[in-house]
């Protein structure tokens, strides 16, 4: 099963996906940028499901899934990126943010996946470099997911993602 990874400029918290993934912070409970909108649009179930399921919350780089509440997909995919204007600039620790939401997404049965560019708002991460870095790991970790959509925001963003999928069509 071929695998596609492509860019849209919208709202993460309007796709119809079997999961969203939320770039959420350690504590799991909410927050600003994406996590803020997507504990906002989800409702008050996709917080009840974070503090249940998490109470400890989750590590760096790690993942897992909640109920979607109110939003359009099933499934909410957690991860916890670095936070780059705190000085965690390990490029490795951001690919796994997508590793892990892959893997959570293949353990639920998630075929459709609706992504944010994990890090790059209030965490700080240089905006080229987490496309390039996103694009990248989408594109080269084994998944059954079918399809990895890339949520841009802004056109800064898109722009952004559609530079490193270009990048990336022409290098294979």
């Amino acid at each position: 099963m071929t695998h596609h990874v492509g860019v849209l400029r919208g709202d993460i918290t309007a796709q119809h996906a079997d999961a969203v993934v939320n770039a959420a912070n350690r504590r799991m409970r909410g927050g600003g940028g994406v996590d803020g909108a997507i504990h906002s649009a989800g409702g008050p179930a996709v917080l009840r499901d974070c503090v249940e399921r998490f109470p400890d919350g989750l590590a760096t780089g790690q993942a897992g899934w909640t109920t979607a509440g109110d939003l359009p997909a099933r499934w909410v995919i957690h991860v916890v990126g670095p936070n780059y204007s705190v000085g965690e600039h390990d490029p490795a620790l951001l690919g796994s943010c997508y590793v892990n939401a892959l893997r959570v997404a293949d353990e639920l049965g998630a075929r459709t996946l609706a992504f944010p560019l994990v890090s790059a708002g209030i965490f700080g991460w240089p905006l080229g470099e987490a496309a390039r870095i996103a694009v990248r790991t989408l594109r080269d970790t084994p998944t059954d997911a079918e399809t990895s959509t890339l949520v841009a925001f802004d056109a800064s963003a898109y722009a952004a993602v559609e530079s490193a999928l270009a990048d990336a069509n022409y290098r294979r």
